[in-house]
């Protein structure tokens, strides 16, 4: 995570951008009057905001995370499908 002044950001913003698109970092934007703001990929957000939403299923959730556990201790079942 970097964090960058406005006027800092603002005369390099490409090497910022590509920063948080290249090597996945998060850059906290300060302002003198405060109100910070976040600079991310779209990338990064978009896995945010699928987190985001899986987690708001409790049953979902709990789903993903017995299957995690299961192919942890191997407990898996290889299945193949086939085109009819």
């Amino acid at each position: 995570m970097l964090a960058v002044n406005y006027s800092t950001l603002r005369n390099d913003l490409k090497k910022f951008c590509d920063y948080a698109n290249n090597d996945f970092e998060t850059i906290i934007v300060t302002r003198k009057s405060g109100g910070n703001v976040v600079l991310l990929s779209e990338a990064e957000y978009n896995n945010l905001m699928e987190n985001l939403y899986v987690r708001s299923d409790p049953e979902y959730y709990k789903k993903l995370l017995k299957s995690i556990e299961e192919l942890k201790a191997r407990e898996v079942v290889k299945a193949d499908f086939l085109d009819e």
